[in-house]
C-alpha cells in the first residue's frame, strides 16, 4: 500500500509540476510520519523516501536512533526552545521558527554542537488564530534580525493552508506567500535565501504546487487515517 501511494503521489507531484510550467522535480515529498511506528516509516524508507517530517521532537528523538541515519528529518511542528538542543544534532530542516528567540536558541545549541541549521520562517498567512506563525507584516523584519545569526540559515518560508474546502482561498494563501518569498529574495538579505516554500499538505498540495511550493508535507495520503500514538 505505502509503495503505491508514495509512487502515486510523486507521479502527481511531478505532472502538476509539468503542467504548471516547472521543472518536474522542482517540489519534493516530505512523508509525514508523525505517529507512525518504526515498521511503516522503514517501509517507506525501503520504497526511496528519504524526507520524514515530525512534529513533536520526542518523536525524533525516539526514532532517530532506530532508524537508517541518511534520513533527512524536517521539524514541521511548533518548536518549543527548551526542547532545541535535543535534536539539533539530528534534523535536516526545522520548517517551523516564528520568532528571534527561538532563533537565537537555535544559534546557542548549534555552537554548542558545532553543526548549522536550515531553518525556514513560518507565516501564518491565513491569520488563523489556531495556527503557529508570524504575521505577514513581521516577517521581514524578523528575517532582517535572524539573518545575523552565522549558525542558523534561512533558505526559505513555510505555511499551512486554510482550514476551508474553498480551492480560491487555498490558492490565495500560497499565492501569498510566494509572493512574500520574492519580495524578500529581492532585498538580497545576507544569509537568506528563499530557495524553499514549504506548502501544501495531503488536501491541498496540488494547489500549492501550481503556486510554486518545493516541499509538500503529506502523511495521511502515504501512510492512512490510523493515528497510531497512545
Amino acid at each position: 500500500m505505502i509503495k503505491d501511494n508514495i509512487k502515486n503521489i510523486n507521479d502527481i507531484i511531478k505532472h502538476t509540476c509539468e503542467n504548471s510550467g516547472r521543472d518536474e522535480n522542482a517540489a519534493k515529498l516530505i512523508a509525514v510520519s508523525k505517529t507512525k511506528p518504526i515498521e511503516l516509516i522503514q517501509e517507506a524508507y525501503d520504497c526511496g523516501m528519504r524526507d520524514f517530517g515530525e512534529n513533536k521532537v520526542q518523536e525524533i528523538v525516539d526514532k532517530y536512533p532506530v532508524l537508517p541515519k541518511d534520513i533527512r528529518w524536517h521539524l514541521i511542528g511548533h518548536l518549543q526552545r527548551n526542547k532545541v538542543k535535543y535534536i539539533i544534532d539530528k534534523v535536516y530542516m526545522i520548517h517551523s521558527v516564528d520568532s528571534v528567540r527561538l532563533a537565537e536558541q537555535i544559534q546557542k545549541e548549534a555552537e554548542k554542537a558545532d553543526v548549522h541549521m536550515d531553518i525556514l520562517i513560518q507565516v501564518n498567512i491565513s491569520n488563523e488564530d489556531t495556527k503557529f506563525g508570524l504575521n505577514e507584516n513581521e516577517v521581514c523584519s524578523i528575517i532582517e534580525e535572524v539573518s545575523k545569526f552565522d549558525r542558523v540559515h534561512i533558505k526559505g518560508l513555510m505555511t499551512i493552508g486554510p482550514m476551508t474546502d474553498n480551492e480560491e482561498d487555498i490558492r490565495l494563501v500560497f499565492k501569498k506567500l510566494k509572493q512574500l518569498s520574492v519580495d524578500i529574495q529581492a532585498k538580497n538579505i545576507d544569509n537568506v535565501s528563499m530557495g524553499v516554500l514549504s506548502m501544501g499538505m495531503s488536501g491541498d498540495y496540488t494547489i500549492a504546487i501550481e503556486e510554486g511550493s518545493t516541499y509538500v508535507r503529506v502523511g495521511t495520503s502515504i501512510f492512512g487515517e490510523r493515528n497510531y500514538s497512545k
